[in-house]
């Protein structure tokens, strides 16, 4: 508690308009403690500070226990931010949460990727999962007219493989990068028909694959799968037309 109280202090003495710091929430003893030393600095200081906790929203054990007015146990899902995967807050931390935080917003994991996505495009800054969901929930709309914003960004602990799919499913989640599966006749030149339609369309072919077998598949027929990248959602979306436009059907396959 005394690192995350002297987190808080500095947060205030270092930013001293900031109103609102997002903090992430697993056991509840990081924001606890930050909440406790940056509103007693604030208060000192005549102003008033709110604390906005996040939790990833397969294991938002808070939102029930403040409802309940005491910790209480979830049952956990599978989530990308497993710093903060706590299936119950702990007694001491959840007394100052439910007394200092003023509100708890919930993430999915789509949001948190995008916010590592964005981190690592616009800031450089490699985050942990659990580190980003202050800025996930900003991105996905949960904090509103919060003045001037402060998140904290706790950890940098992420796998190269997992950071490397989290940034594939962020490019997804952010409508920049899809698969399509489209079923073509079995006959020359439809390959590169659709290739020339997708550049035409301004999008970038990644990966393709052919195939003549599958299930459902007619004996003159192919399935052609495309990874395309595209500059977003919009952008997704004229690519989608435009090779509906030109007699083909386009079905985009879930991340």
């Amino acid at each position: 508690m005394v690192g995350q109280g002297t987190l808080g202090l500095e947060l205030i003495d270092d930013a001293p308009d900031v109103d609102t710091i997002l903090v992430g929430i697993g056991g509840g003893g990081l924001i606890a403690g930050l909440a406790a030393a940056a509103k007693a600095r604030a208060q000192a200081a005549g102003r008033r500070i709110r604390i906005i906790g996040v939790q990833a929203e397969n294991a938002a054990a808070i939102p029930p226990s403040l409802e309940a007015g005491h910790p209480v146990e979830i049952e956990t899902q599978p989530t990308i931010a497993d710093g903060i995967l706590v299936a119950r807050p702990g007694d001491v931390p959840f007394d100052l949460i439910k007394e200092l935080v003023d509100e708890v917003v919930t993430v999915t994991d789509d949001d948190i990727a995008r916010a590592i996505l964005t981190l690592l495009e616009q800031s450089r800054v490699v985050v942990e999962p659990a580190g980003a969901v202050g800025v996930a929930a900003i991105l996905a709309g949960k904090v509103k007219d919060s003045g001037n914003t402060l998140c904290v960004l706790s950890g940098g602990n992420i796998d190269p493989l997992l950071l490397q799919r989290v940034v594939a499913h962020g490019l997804a989640a952010s409508g920049r990068y899809l698969t399509v599966r489209i079923p073509l006749p079995d006959r020359p030149g439809q390959l590169a028909r659709v290739s020339a339609l997708v550049s035409q369309a301004g999008a970038n072919v990644m990966e393709v694959m052919h195939t003549r077998h599958g299930q459902g598949l007619q004996i003159s027929e192919v399935i052609l799968q495309l990874s395309i990248e595209t500059r977003g959602a919009e952008h997704t979306e004229l690519t989608l037309d435009t090779l509906r436009r030109a007699g083909f059907d386009p079905e985009v396959v879930p991340d």
